[in-house]
C-alpha cells in the first residue's frame, strides 16, 4: 500500500530558521559562559555553560533532523540518514556525562581549596545568559502551534536552563553583598544534577533507538486489543515489531482476519487505524486467512448475497 511521507515545506522551512536562530545564540552564550567563567573564576558559569551545552546539542539535533528528512531514501540506505541525529544524540549525552563528572570534581576540590570569584563580571555574564535563554525560548515557542516534537522538545530544554542562568546571577549576588564564595561551587553542583538529569534521559532514549527498542509510549498489548474491537474482521494480532527511525515509528505486523471480500478496503481500515491511533504512516501488513465458522463470517459476504442466503433458509 502507498504511503505519504510529504512535510509541509513552509512549516519544515519556519522550524528549521526557529531552529537555527536558538541555536546560534545558545551556542553564542555557551561559549561567552566559559570564557566568563574561566576569567571570573565561577564554577557555576562553567556548569551552567555545560547545561546550555545541552540545550545547544539538542537544538542541532533536532536542525538536523528537520534537514536529514528532507533528504530522499536511497537505494543503500533506504530509511535516508535520520539515525544520523540519533547517534549524535548518543554521543552528545556520554560527553555531557563526562563534562558533569568533571565539574562535580572540581566543585568538590574549590571547598577544600577555595579560590576568589569575580562577583560582578560572573553577575553580568549570567544575566546575559538569562536573556539569551529568554530569547531562544521565545523564539522556538512561537512554532508550539506547528505541533512540531523537535522544536517543543528544544524549547523544553531552553526552558529548563532558564533555571541555571538564575540560579548564577543568585550566586553572584550573594558573593557580591556577603563574599561567600563557597556558593559558587555548591550552585554548580546543583545545576550539574540538571545536566546529569538531561543527559542521562538523552542517553536513555537515543539508546533505545539504537536498539530498534519500541517508543517508549507506545503500548503493544493495548494495540493488539484494540484493532481487534475496532475492525472485526479481525481476529488476531501477532507478530508486531515496532521501532524508530528519526523519532518516527515504524511498523510490521501479522493480522489473521476474516477472509475479505475487499482486500484493499479491510487493509486501508487497518493503516487508518494505525495512523489515527497511534501516528503510525508507515506499517507493513501481513494478512493472513484462516478458515472460519459461526455468524462471524458473514462480516465481509456482500449484503445482497447475505439476504439471498438467507432466504433459502426460510
Amino acid at each position: 500500500m502507498a504511503h505519504s511521507h510529504s512535510h509541509a515545506p513552509q512549516s519544515q522551512d519556519a522550524n528549521a530558521r526557529r531552529l537555527f536562530i536558538a541555536f546560534a545564540i545558545t551556542a553564542a552564550f555557551m561559549v561567552l559562559e566559559v570564557v566568563g567563567g574561566l576569567l571570573s573564576g565561577s564554577l557555576a558559569l562553567l556548569a551552567d555553560a555545560g547545561h546550555m551545552l545541552t540545550d545547544a546539542a539538542a537544538l542541532l539535533v533536532a536542525l538536523l533532523a528537520v534537514q536529514f528528512s528532507r533528504r530522499p531514501p536511497n537505494p543503500r540506505h533506504t530509511f535516508g540518514w535520520l539515525r544520523l541525529t540519533t547517534l549524535a544524540a548518543f554521543v552528545n549525552a556520554l560527553a555531557l556525562l563526562v563534562i558533569t563528572a568533571l565539574i562535580v570534581w572540581e566543585a568538590i576540590q574549590r571547598f577544600y581549596h577555595p579560590r576568589p570569584v569575580a562577583g560582578g563580571a560572573m553577575l553580568l555574564i549570567a544575566f546575559a545568559g538569562l536573556i539569551a535563554n529568554l530569547a531562544s525560548f521565545w523564539i522556538l515557542h512561537r512554532g508550539s502551534e506547528e505541533k512540531n516534537m523537535n522544536v517543543r522538545a528544544a524549547a523544553l530544554h531552553v526552558l529548563g536552563d532558564l533555571l541555571g542562568s538564575v540560579g548564577a546571577i543568585a550566586a553572584a549576588l550573594i558573593i557580591l553583598s556577603t563574599g561567600w564564595t563557597p556558593v559558587d561551587p555548591i550552585l554548580s553542583i546543583l545545576v550539574s544534577c540538571l545536566v546529569l538529569r538531561s543527559a542521562w534521559n538523552l542517553l536513555k532514549e537515543s539508546l533505545n533507538e539504537l536498539l530498534e527498542g519500541a517508543p517508549k509510549t507506545f503500548d503493544v498489548r493495548g494495540l493488539k486489543r484494540e484493532l481487534s474491537r475496532a475492525i472485526p474482521e479481525v481476529r488476531d494480532v501477532h507478530h508486531v515489531h515496532v521501532w524508530l527511525v528519526g523519532e518516527r515509528p515504524l511498523m510490521t505486523l501479522h493480522v489473521q482476519v476474516i477472509p475479505p471480500h475487499d482486500h484493499d478496503a479491510l487493509l486501508s481500515r487497518i493503516h487508518h487505524f494505525l495512523s489515527h491511533k497511534y501516528q503510525v504512516e508507515h506499517a507493513t501488513v501481513q494478512m493472513e486467512y484462516q478458515p472460519c465458522s459461526g455468524a462471524d463470517c458473514h462480516l465481509n459476504e456482500p449484503q445482497a448475497a447475505h439476504s439471498h442466503h438467507h432466504g433459502h433458509q426460510h
